[in-house]
Order: structure tokens, then C-alpha cells, then sequence
């Protein structure tokens, strides 16, 4: 098991006071009938079963070649770039909303915005 390094370890809570009158009466009421309660183990059960796929030899399509061009299924997305100058940057306004900011007011409202 893979334990996340910033997810804190927790220590179990102890039973508060109705929690702990609960479980008492629970245990009470066990020796009262002498009732042992059962412990459960786990079963695995292994199967092992070689069971294959029959097909009906009419549907078959073995007799059928593939046809390979030997090219993918799609031409490739182009790489979207900013290639102009009007953009001064990238502003942020909340966790990942990334704005384009074009002017110098933009970035002043933007950053009064985050702040109140």
C-alpha cells in the first residue's frame, strides 16, 4: 500500500462516553446469554476453469485481411501558440483561471479583483 506523503497519518478517536455506555451494554447483554461472537475469516476462493470461446465458424473473419497504410488515424492537433504582441502576460484571477491581460488597467483590475 502506497501511502501519500501530504496526506496526514490520523490516529484513531477514542470512544467518547456514549460510544464507550454502548459497548458495555453490548457486553453485558453477551454475558448475560453467554453468546460468543464469531469471528469471520476472510475466504479466497481459487477457480480454476479453462473455459474457451467457441464461435461459430460461419462468423469468423480470419479469411478477412486488415488493410494497413501504415499512418495513424488522425493527423496531429497543430501546437497553439500566441505569436502576437498586443498581449503584455498572463493573469491569474482564481486557482487555475488563467486571463490573457492586453492592458496595463487590466492587470490593476485584476489584481484588486483577488485582493477585495
Amino acid at each position: 500500500m502506497i501511502i501519500h506523503p501530504y496526506i496526514p497519518k490520523r490516529k484513531p478517536r477514542k470512544p467518547n462516553a456514549k460510544q464507550r455506555a454502548q459497548k458495555a451494554s453490548w457486553q453485558a447483554l453477551l454475558a448475560k446469554y453467554d453468546i460468543t461472537p464469531e469471528v469471520r475469516k476472510s475466504t479466497v476462493v481459487v477457480t480454476t476453469s479453462s473455459s474457451t470461446v467457441v464461435v461459430d465458424p460461419s462468423r469468423r473473419t480470419d479469411h478477412i485481411p486488415s488493410v494497413d497504410t501504415g499512418q495513424g488515424i488522425a493527423a496531429k492537433k497543430p501546437v497553439m501558440q500566441y505569436t502576437g504582441d498586443a498581449m503584455l502576460g498572463i493573469g491569474q484571477l482564481h486557482k487555475s483561471n488563467a486571463v490573457p491581460i492586453f492592458k496595463a488597467q487590466d492587470a490593476i483590475d485584476i489584481s484588486k479583483m483577488r485582493r477585495g
